[in-house]
């Protein structure tokens, strides 16, 4: 428990499963719920609804990317 290692990176890959798999189901049931328009928002939905999921995930990410490459840096200049 001393934090070296860093599990937030596989937390938000479930994450971004999780809401693939909730935009999925959500937009299926817009589709099947009535008229033309809900059926044109549903596949919106299905299809918009999992690529803002994984871009919101990979900002993220990049957070946790961009730290370890400051650390890096740090580590290097240390040496010095």
């Amino acid at each position: 428990m001393s934090f070296r290692k860093m599990i937030t990176p596989i937390v938000i890959q479930i994450i971004f499963w999780i809401g693939v798999a909730v935009c999925v189901i959500s937009g299926l049931g817009i589709m099947f719920h009535g008229t033309f328009v809900t059926f044109i928002l549903g596949l919106m939905y299905v299809v918009i609804g999992p690529l803002m999921v994984r871009i919101y995930c990979e900002l993220i990410i990049l957070l946790f990317r961009i730290y370890d490459v400051l650390n890096d840096i740090k580590k290097n200049t240390n040496r010095g």
